[in-house]
């Protein structure tokens, strides 16, 4: 591989983006690529910090711009600190979360300008964008019913069902705008028929990355 690879994985909470996170690591480690594996918000030791406050419940008063600055903090030292020196090195980077969360949950969810999200954010990632994007599409109802049965919610799984749906709609609606970079995968199915769906894609995109 001449360059490498980047995968950032999308969905509402409970959507099993975690089982298929480690199906590619899997698939990507048996075929000799360099791994390595991040989540945003987090992923370094700043990143880190900042995650513990977003997601704290306790912070019941967090203003929506206070948020959208905090998610950009720290989406700019992952990159600065992890992604892009990875990609240098003809790394497999695979990141849980990225650009497409902020733009649901902050644009679509939280109702802030999107313009104002799409230049904040090209000043944190310097036009680091994802090779390919999985959207793990499951009713967000579904989802929030997983995770609360596995552990408590955070602050951002504590919203009001509305919030979710509108999260889950401003997905749909980027994958429909980006449709080259975002799969959709239907992540009502079994772990298995997702990951077939998952590893087509996924060589897929291996193979033109390769040629380049």
């Amino acid at each position: 591989m001449k360059r490498g690879l980047f995968v950032t994985v999308e969905g509402t909470d409970g959507c099993g983006k975690t089982t298929q996170i480690r199906n590619i690591i899997d698939h990507l480690s048996s075929m000799g690529c360099k791994v390595v594996v991040t989540r945003e918000p987090g992923g370094t030791r700043i990143s880190e910090s900042i995650r513990s406050i977003i997601l704290d419940p306790a912070y019941t008063e967090m203003h929506s711009k206070t948020e959208l600055m905090l998610y950009s903090a720290a989406r700019a030292q992952l990159v600065e600190q992890v992604i892009k020196p990875a990609i240098a090195n003809c790394k497999t980077v695979i990141c849980d979360r990225y650009v497409d969360s902020f733009y649901a949950y902050q644009g679509y969810g939280r109702g802030l300008d999107m313009d104002m999200l799409k230049q904040i954010t090209s000043i944190a990632i310097d036009n680091t964008m994802p090779d390919i994007t999985f959207f793990f599409d499951l009713d967000p109802e579904i989802g929030l019913r997983r995770r609360m049965n596995a552990a408590n919610g955070d602050r951002i799984e504590n919203e009001q069902l509305d919030f979710h749906r509108r999260v889950y709609n401003g997905y749909k609606q980027l994958a429909k705008e980006n449709p080259d970079r975002i799969k959709t995968i239907d992540a009502s199915r079994s772990v298995e028929e997702v990951w077939k769906d998952v590893r087509r894609q996924l060589d897929t995109v291996l193979g033109f990355v390769r040629e380049v």
